[in-house]
């Protein structure tokens, strides 16, 4: 198996095995050391505030504390708003749709707090995710019998994921537009994210903007280099602890 991606990071470019090329600079990055984790809380400041500036996603080796790490898959990706952010459901349905931010906000809303645990071993305990619950979209596009999966696409152009249809209309697979009690930051794939709750936070793709529904499941972005299409945690992966979900 390929070296393990972390959750969301994106590079710009892969060596033939599939490993990102800057591996080494991250390596080294985190070479600096636990010091940084006993200053956490000033640490996570400093590095959110480098990662607005730094589309790489190198800062997101830096030793953070429990704290998120953002990545980006391409050099940058420019911000949507209520204004310009849409959200397209098609693929094998009845009744194709668009959805405005606003017409996300006006569906009914669901709120999950879980771990949010990333394949490379760092961990957020107790994270508010609130949004709508893919099944419902699913539902009033009316999906049709021979549809087996789901793929959602990325309008930072690069990035995809998939699930099965069964893993899709699970209760706490979330399309997300609030995340730690505020509205999904842009660093965080805002203005919509997807969220999947009890698989590794690769699988909950960043700046969502396309949901189809497809007759098999087509792998996203980190399992075309060797990762696993199901991600449930503590059942793939290679890793042997207990499962959450």
């Amino acid at each position: 198996m390929n070296p393990t991606p972390p959750d969301d990071v994106h590079d710009r470019s892969d060596d033939a095995s599939g490993a990102p090329i800057g591996r080494r600079v991250v390596l080294g990055m985190l070479g600096l050391g636990a010091a940084g984790v006993a200053a956490a809380p000033l640490l996570q400041r400093g590095v959110e505030a480098l990662a607005r500036q730094d589309p790489t996603g190198l800062t997101d080796a830096l030793p953070a504390g429990g704290a998120f790490r953002y990545y980006s898959v391409t050099a940058s990706v420019p911000p949507k708003n209520a204004r310009t952010y849409r959200l397209r459901v098609d693929g094998l349905v009845d009744r194709p749709s668009t959805y405005t931010l606003a017409g996300l906000r006006a569906e009914p809303q669901t709120r999950i707090v879980r771990d949010v645990q990333c394949v490379t071993g760092w961990r957020v305990p107790e994270t508010p995710f609130e949004g709508v619950r893919l099944s419902r979209l699913l539902d009033a596009a009316g999906v049709r019998p021979e549809a087996r999966a789901v793929r959602f696409t990325c309008f930072d152009g690069a990035y995809s994921e998939s699930l099965t249809l069964e893993q899709a209309r699970r209760d706490d697979v979330l399309v997300a537009l609030r995340m730690q009690d505020k509205p999904v930051s842009h660093e965080h794939g805002g203005p919509v994210r997807l969220y999947v709750a009890p698989m590794y936070f690769y699988k909950s793709a960043k700046w969502l903007s396309g949901i189809t529904v497809t007759e098999d499941v087509r792998p996203g972005y980190w399992e075309e280099r060797g990762y696993d299409v199901d991600a449930w945690v503590g059942r793939s992966n290679g890793r042997d602890d207990t499962p959450t979900a």
